[in-house]
């Protein structure tokens, strides 16, 4: 139960909200990633968890930057909706016997934080279009497209895995 209201009464500091909830997204990817990578068998996926966990710092550096022009800080609202996820990812890898079923988990929990962020930043994006931020728009359209290539990325690496994982005892 919220205790307290965040007093979203106009479009700028609803905007401001989700860019902070954005902000913990990409800080609980970055704690999740490693994991992601340790417990993943296929060296193509460790090398995309990799490459993705570099580009979600950058991601968050830049909304850093957006927050700390906007709002004069850049502190996170948690998000809960990244914490179930990542919560749901950790139980199907302690689940999964198999490696290449272990390998598939991880890419569908991937894939499935991968559209989240799609979906959240694409709206903010509007948002700032529509605030009248065209530079603030213009980097989050630049996160939009490496969320999409990461995703594009990881159902690459999944027609091979999943093939592997249905092979699995």
């Amino acid at each position: 139960m919220k205790m307290f209201s965040a007093n979203l009464d106009n479009l700028r500091k609803l905007y401001i909200n989700q860019l902070r909830t954005l902000l913990s997204t990409e800080q609980q990817i970055t704690e999740a990633l490693p994991k992601m990578m340790e417990n993943s068998s296929d060296v193509q996926l460790k090398q995309a968890f990799q490459s993705y966990l570099q580009e979600t710092r950058e991601q968050a550096a830049r909304l850093e930057q957006i927050l700390n022009e906007l709002a004069g800080e850049a502190s996170p609202v948690k998000c809960k909706v990244t914490a179930a996820l990542v919560s749901a990812t950790e139980d199907m890898v302690k689940d999964a016997a198999d490696d290449d079923v272990r390998d598939a988990a991880l890419i569908s929990a991937g894939q499935r934080v991968e559209h989240y962020e799609i979906a959240s930043y694409g709206a903010v994006r509007q948002w700032a279009q529509t605030l009248g931020r065209t530079a603030d728009a213009d980097l989050l359209d630049k996160t939009i497209k490496e969320e999409g290539h990461a995703d594009h990325l990881l159902t690459q690496i999944s027609n091979r895995i999943n093939e592997q994982a249905q092979k699995a005892a």
